[in-house]
C-alpha cells in the first residue's frame, strides 16, 4: 500500500454517460425538431477550469487518508445516474414534474422500510437527515400536541433546533459512559409527565453510540409516547455481521419504532442531499392532507407531494439512489453490508492500536465506525492543547482527522494521574467509513504515530 501510485479521480466511467445519454435521447425522436441552443463551448471550458482550480481549495474529502468527518464519497453508479437524471432535471413533487422517478423514489424507499422489517410504511425521500427529522417530530407533535420534546445530550443538535421551529418544549436528557441515553435519567423525566416524543440515536455523529432501544421500547408500553429513531448515520448498520451483542439488540428491534429517518448520503454511497423519512403507521398521512389548485390532477396515483412537506424535491436525487440498489441490494452478507462491516474492523483495529499506545487514551470500545481519542497529558486542559496540534501536525503530513469536544467520563481515566482540570476534553476523532480505510490502517498508523512525536515534542 505504501508504494501504491495515486491513480486520480475516477474519469474512466465517463463513457458510460455517453452511451446511457444515447439511450435517453433515443425514446424521445418521436419529438418535432427543436431549433438547437447552441453552447459556447470555449465559454463553459473556461468557467469549468475556474471551477475546477476553486474546488482544488478542499480537504481530500475521496481519498482514504481522509478520516475525518462524515464525507464518503458517492458510487460511480450514484454519480452517474445523478448526472444523467439532470437532462430531464425531473421534480419528484407530482407525478408530472417526475413521473419515472416518482416511481424509482417510491421503490427505493420502500426498500429501505423493507431492510428494517416494514412491508407496510410512508415514506419519502428528503433533501436530508434535517428536513426528514423535521418531518418526523412534525408528525410527532401533531399526534401529541404541546408536549415536550427529549433526546439525549449526544443526539443532534437539529433536534432542539426545529423543536423551536415546532413552537414544540425540548428537553436534552443525559447519557451514561458509553455516549448513550442514560435510561435511568430518562425514566425519571417521564416520571414527571408531559412527554409526546422520545428521540432515540442509533449512530450518534460524535462517536457512533446506538441508545438503549430494547430499554426504550419497554418504556413507551409503560409511559406511551412516540418513539422516533434518529438512524440518520447508523441506519444501515443493521445489515452487517460484526456488530457487539447489545448494539446487535438495538437493530434487531428497530423495525417497532413509530418513525425513523436514514441518510442515503451518508452509508448509502448517494451524493448531497438524500434523506430520507419513514413513519410505521401510514395512517399519519393524514397530516399532510392539503390542496392545490394545478399539482395532483394528472393522475389518481399517490404523488410524493401529498405526503411530504417540501415542494420540489430532486428526481435526481431518487434516480441515483434506485441505480445504486439495484447494483448493491441491501442484502445481510451482500457486498453493501461488507463494505460497512469493513469500516466497522478498521475502527476496531485502530481503537486496538491506540489502546496499548500510553501515548493515548481511547474513549469507549466503538459501536459502529467511529473511533475517539484523547492524548495523555498531566491534565485535562493540557490534553486538549496536545490534541489541537496534532490534529495541525498529521494535516500537514495528509492525514486529515477531526476534533470533539467530549466529556471527559467518556474516558477511562483510572490509573493514568491525569488531573481533571475540566469537564470536558477536546479529543481526536476519526471516522472511517470508507471501505479503502482497512487497507490503509498501517499508513494512517504510521502518519499518526510521526505527527504524534512531532506534537508532544512541541508540547
Amino acid at each position: 500500500m505504501h508504494g501504491a501510485k495515486f491513480i486520480g479521480l475516477d474519469k474512466e466511467s465517463l463513457h458510460v454517460l455517453t452511451t446511457a445519454l444515447a439511450r435517453l435521447e433515443a425514446g424521445f425522436t418521436a419529438l418535432p425538431a427543436v431549433t438547437e441552443t447552441r453552447v459556447d463551448v470555449q465559454a463553459v471550458t473556461r468557467v469549468l477550469a475556474d471551477v475546477a482550480e476553486r474546488l482544488g481549495d478542499n480537504y481530500p474529502y475521496f481519498h482514504p487518508l481522509y478520516a475525518g468527518q462524515m464525507l464518503k464519497p458517492p458510487h460511480p453508479v450514484a454519480r452517474l445516474a445523478y448526472a444523467l437524471a439532470l437532462w430531464i432535471n425531473p421534480n419528484n413533487h407530482a407525478l408530472d414534474g417526475g413521473r419515472a422517478s416518482s416511481h424509482m423514489e417510491k421503490e427505493a424507499v420502500a426498500e429501505l422500510a423493507r431492510m428494517i422489517g416494514w412491508t407496510t410504511h410512508l415514506g419519502h425521500l428528503t433533501s436530508g437527515g434535517t428536513m426528514a427529522n423535521l418531518e418526523a417530530l412534525w408528525v410527532a407533535g401533531q399526534l401529541y400536541p404541546g408536549a415536550t420534546i427529549l433526546a439525549s445530550e449526544q443526539a443532534h443538535y437539529t433536534h432542539g433546533r426545529i423543536s423551536g421551529v415546532l413552537s414544540l418544549p425540548f428537553e436534552a436528557i443525559p447519557c451514561d459512559r458509553f455516549g448513550r441515553l442514560d435510561r435511568d435519567a430518562l425514566r425519571a423525566r417521564l416520571d414527571r409527565g408531559g412527554v409526546g416524543t422520545v428521540v432515540a440515536t442509533i449512530g450518534t455523529t460524535a462517536t457512533g453510540s446506538v441508545d438503549p432501544l430494547p430499554a426504550l421500547l419497554d418504556l413507551r408500553e409503560r409511559y406511551g409516547f412516540c418513539l422516533h429513531a434518529d438512524a440518520a448515520y447508523g441506519g444501515y448498520f443493521g445489515l452487517v455481521d460484526n456488530l457487539a451483542g447489545s448494539t446487535r439488540r438495538a437493530y434487531d428491534r428497530l423495525g417497532e419504532v413509530d418513525s425513523l429517518v436514514i441518510d442515503p448520503h451518508k452509508h448509502g454511497l448517494q451524493p448531497y442531499g438524500c434523506g430520507c423519512v419513514l413513519f410505521r403507521d401510514p395512517a399519519v398521512g393524514r397530516f399532510y392532507k392539503h390542496d392545490s389548485p394545478y399539482t395532483y390532477f394528472s393522475s389518481a396515483e399517490l404523488h410524493l407531494g401529498e405526503i411530504s412537506l417540501e415542494c420540489s424535491r430532486a428526481g435526481a436525487a431518487a434516480v441515483a439512489l434506485w441505480a445504486t440498489m439495484q447494483l448493491l441490494p441491501l442484502a445481510r452478507g451482500g457486498a453493501f453490508a461488507k463494505g460497512l462491516a469493513t469500516g466497522r474492523r478498521a475502527a476496531l483495529e485502530l481503537h486496538e492500536q491506540l489502546r496499548t499506545d500510553d501515548r493515548f487514551v481511547p474513549g469507549f470500545v466503538p459501536e459502529l465506525d467511529l473511533v475517539v481519542w484523547m492524548v495523555r497529558a498531566p491534565r485535562i486542559s493540557e490534553a486538549s492543547e496536545r490534541a489541537r496540534r496534532l490534529f495541525a501536525e498529521a494535516a500537514r503530513r495528509q492525514l486529515h482527522l477531526a476534533l470533539a469536544e467530549l466529556p471527559v467520563d467518556f474516558f477511562h481515566l483510572e490509573g493514568t494521574n491525569i488531573q481533571r482540570d475540566a469537564d470536558c476534553v477536546t479529543c481526536l476523532r476519526s471516522v472511517l467509513m470508507k471501505p479503502e480505510h482497512e487497507a490503509w490502517l498501517d499508513r494512517i498508523w504510521a502518519i499518526l504515530d510521526e505527527a504524534t512525536g512531532a506534537a508532544l515534542k512541541a508540547s
